[in-house]
């Protein structure tokens, strides 16, 4: 069984930088999808950034430039760097995982790719 958990959300200024970090358990090394989706109540579930265990990587637009996806297995986390915040960025934050058995060069930004839930943690930025 998959199982997520997230934290690191916090309350920023504009231009500021959090970490986020999901703790991920039950999800094979050898082949899996893991990404960071975010949500707010007047938006849909929007594609934040993923990563496979072949080493695709991939940024929603909005994003590009500003935010890092990593992994670090000994640490069986997934982490997301964010910097130069904007309002925009403001949202309840989400790690998803799916199990993956081939290679995946453009790991996808799409929710309904992804079985595997955190709860999410909430990052407000203000200006």
């Amino acid at each position: 069984q998959v199982h997520l958990a997230e934290s690191g959300g916090d309350s920023v200024q504009l231009g500021g930088s959090l970490r986020l970090s999901c703790v991920v358990t039950g999800l094979s090394r050898s082949g899996y999808l893991l990404a960071w989706f975010r949500q707010t109540p007047e938006k849909d579930r929007e594609g934040v950034a993923a990563i496979s265990g072949t080493g695709g990587i991939v940024y929603g637009n909005s994003v590009k430039g500003r935010f890092t996806i990593s992994t670090d297995f000994a640490k069986a986390t997934l982490y997301l760097e964010m910097s130069r915040l904007e309002p925009e960025d403001t949202g309840v934050y989400y790690c998803a995982a799916e199990h993956s058995y081939g290679p995946s060069i453009y790991p996808p930004l799409r929710p309904d790719k992804y079985n595997y839930w955190g709860q999410g943690t909430q990052v407000t930025v203000s200006s």
